[in-house]
């Protein structure tokens, strides 16, 4: 096969079972590299081994698909990373409103990110890097927001429209940690809790329905904040009043974000049930930090199907056209 298939094909393999994210960006770093080599020395094995960005692991999957063989390592992680659910509710998917890059913890450009979302059969990718105060993670600042948000824009093709975004973090008096007019600028605005998590339940109540009832928010990201497993270990879930904050997203237009990466399972399925009584709309959102990530969308798919939410009622199966006036409305 060709080599630098077989390079992507690995490191997407590794995003998507969460593997090192060093060594995924290796794969990708190496398939860079040998897309811009000179023939006569990818033809040659020792200046190829010599080439930077070629290390030995990538240089074995190189020498066997040279030699008209799927590298081995390939054969490995297509046999151990679990088949994806493709359910009939994962079809009606049309695209994405939370996604990284490497502005901020993601790992690629914007341009990987949307090469891989139109592979995938995405209509509409949202990128959404974080906010300021989430330093860990290289917030945007308003000044890198705005060199951000053209260039998000620009990255739109034929088959995809990349929306210009932000997962802003919610304060804790539930005020938004970025610029209203930049807010008031972008496509899609995800509000998340990222701090102080074991509030009470009673002011994280308060916070999150303030944050919620702010006209720039679209989406409630992964609101209880738990992690169930992954190499970041278990966290509980936030504690609050789960049928006032869903009613207060259902009376504000805010869809329930459906976190579809699988250390998050987030919504839980009773919370899911609150928020179906409530009237709430939902996203079914990869919270994807690499390409290889984009298509966790089958899980967060799958989680919605069992728990009975109504396609209608999920905003990524509407059409871009219909999903836009919801979001600037």
């Amino acid at each position: 096969m060709d080599a630098v298939d077989a390079l992507l094909e690995i490191a997407t393999l590794l995003e998507r079972e969460r593997a090192s994210r060093y060594r995924a960006r290796a794969f990708r770093q190496a398939a860079a590299v040998l897309g811009e080599l000179p023939t006569d020395v990818i033809a040659d094995p020792v200046r190829l081994r010599a080439a930077k960005g070629i290390g030995s692991s990538t240089f074995e999957v190189i020498r066997q698909a040279q030699e008209g063989r799927t590298p081995d390592y390939l054969v490995e992680l297509r046999a151990a990373v679990e088949p994806e659910h493709e359910s009939a509710l994962r079809r009606k998917l049309r695209g994405d409103l939370h996604s990284h890059t490497d502005w901020s913890d993601g790992t690629t450009p914007i341009e990987a990110m949307a090469r891989t979302a139109a592979a995938l059969g995405h209509e509409y990718l949202a990128i959404t890097d974080h906010s300021p105060r989430l330093k860990v993670a290289r917030g945007l600042s308003p000044e890198r927001l705005r060199e951000q948000i053209p260039l998000v824009r620009a990255a739109t093709r034929r088959e995809l429209t990349v929306l210009a975004g932000i997962e802003v973090d919610i304060l804790e008096d539930g005020g938004l940690d970025q610029e209203p007019e930049l807010l008031e600028e972008l496509d899609i605005v995800v509000a998340s809790v990222h701090s102080l998590l074991r509030m009470d339940a009673g002011p994280m109540t308060a916070r999150m329905i303030a944050a919620v009832s702010n006209p720039h928010v679209n989406v409630l990201g992964h609101c209880t904040g738990r992690l169930v497993q992954g190499s970041r270990g278990t966290r509980p879930r936030s504690q609050f009043d789960a049928a006032a904050v869903f009613a207060a997203c259902a009376e504000n237009g805010v869809a329930v974000e459906i976190n579809s990466r699988p250390e998050r399972q987030d919504p839980p399925d009773d919370l899911i049930a609150i928020a179906l009584a409530e009237g709430c709309l939902f996203s079914i959102d990869s919270d994807a930090h690499a390409p290889g990530q984009l298509s966790l969308l089958d899980h967060g798919a799958e989680r919605a199907e069992q728990n009975g939410v109504p396609p209608e009622r999920i905003v990524t199966t509407w059409s871009l056209e219909r999903l836009t006036a919801w979001a600037s409305g």
